[in-house]
């Protein structure tokens, strides 16, 4: 059983010879102490009744406030003991004094500077911008974990979807779903700061604020409309062809406009491309399908060097190593062929709104109408989890809803 007592440091005086006032915990014969806040004479201390003495002019207060700190601290020990729960003096002190409010954008700033240390530099800018946004908000002025309440949350919703000011006259008004992403973030670092034991789990307001975000359809072509932009011809050898051409290679295997582009020589063998998920880091290995296998040999060329791109969109001079550079090389490419993928959607008679990701999406939705189950689609895709993956059976679920109403 752990015993707790007041003690009068003295050997703990300061310069001025005033005594800390502590409370004691032994426990399994460690010691260890949590200060009080008093300080004062070693004779206005009664050793023997461990109180102040009546001299002190503020005797009855101080004396009054030690002796229910100590009512708290022996209830806080023994609730803990009872239940089997290890308790360190820090958050005894903290239950019994409450935590100081805890800087946000302190704990905010460390955190984002983590995902460019990462070289996540597209996670590091968008979280840049977020934190940003709340700063103007709060007008400059500090904010703790504490002043994050449920209340605060809906009044910044409504400042984010109303209109927020970004330069002169011009406002910005953020959609349900950009609002999601944004609490999304200030979520996670509530959730880290409750796992460091910065802040305790009752001062989460995400305990009480439910994230509304609006359901959105993701675009993907059918197999029909992925061979028509297959039959599309550009002039052979222009960036159109090549654009076309990968967006045909990643409707077969469903990798990123990242991963394409630092497709290297050396990442394929033949049959198979070995690399590095960018986003992830994880390791993958896919065959190849016929139709990519073609377009794989247009580009790749015998005679280059492993490190050679086999797609030839980023510089040769590229350095890798450098995460802004790249990200930079990386972002100009996809808008470029994002860009030309709109024209080839139109010159392919196709009314949808295309990007590149489409042709992910594309791919996911294909696999499952060919019967791949979706562990292995979630793993071709690089998703952390399968939730992820998930979402593309409800995609074929309404399709077929849609044409079961052909019997109607």
């Amino acid at each position: 059983m752990s015993s707790v007592s007041i003690v009068c440091r003295k050997d703990k005086l300061n310069q001025k010879g005033l005594a800390p006032i502590h409370f004691r915990i032994i426990k399994d014969r460690k010691i260890s102490y949590i200060a009080s806040g008093i300080m004062l004479p070693i004779e206005h201390w009664d050793f023997d009744k461990n109180k102040i003495k009546a001299k002190h002019t503020n005797s009855t207060r101080l004396n009054s406030f030690l002796t229910n700190k100590f009512a708290e601290l022996q209830d806080q020990v023994f609730e803990h003991e009872t239940v089997s729960k290890s308790l360190t003096t820090r958050q005894l002190r903290d239950k019994i004094y409450g935590k100081k409010p805890t800087d946000f954008f302190a704990f905010a700033d460390e955190a984002i500077k983590r995902y460019l240390q990462d070289g996540k530099i597209g996670t590091h800018d968008k979280n840049v911008s977020i934190i940003a946004k709340l700063k103007t908000y709060v007008k400059g002025k500090p904010l703790a974990f504490q002043d994050i309440t449920f209340d605060f949350l809906c009044k910044y919703e409504s400042y984010l979807k109303a209109g927020y000011p970004i330069s002169g006259d011009k406002v910005q008004k953020n959609s349900s779903n950009t609002v999601h992403k944004d609490f999304k973030f200030i979520r996670k670092l509530f959730n880290d700061a409750y796992r460091l034991e910065i802040i305790e789990h009752q001062v989460i307001p995400f305990n009480k604020y439910k994230m509304k975000a609006e359901k959105t359809d993701r675009t993907f072509l059918t197999e029909a409309e992925v061979l028509q932009i297959e039959t599309y011809q550009p002039t052979p050898g222009t960036k159109m062809d090549l654009h076309k051409d990968m967006f045909v290679f990643a409707c077969y295997l469903g990798l990123r406009i990242s991963d394409m582009l630092l497709l290297q020589c050396k990442h394929f063998d033949g049959q198979n491309i070995n690399f590095t998920v960018m986003k992830t880091k994880t390791q993958l290995s896919i065959k190849v399908p016929n139709k990519a296998l073609a377009i794989i040999e247009k580009y790749r060329q015998p005679t280059a060097e492993k490190n050679t791109f086999i797609f030839p969109i980023l510089p040769a001079s590229l350095n890798l190593d450098d995460a802004r550079e790249l990200d930079t090389a990386i972002s100009r490419a996809t808008a470029y062929i994002n860009k030309n993928l709109k024209y080839i959607a139109a010159k392919a008679n196709i009314d949808k709104k295309i990007s590149f990701h489409t042709s992910r999406h594309s791919f996911a939705t294909r696999a499952l109408t060919k019967g791949i189950s979706i562990d292995k689609i979630s793993k071709i895709l690089g998703h952390a989890a399968i939730r992820e993956t998930q979402v593309y059976s409800r995609i074929i679920n309404k399709e077929l809803d849609k044409a079961m109403e052909a019997f109607n």
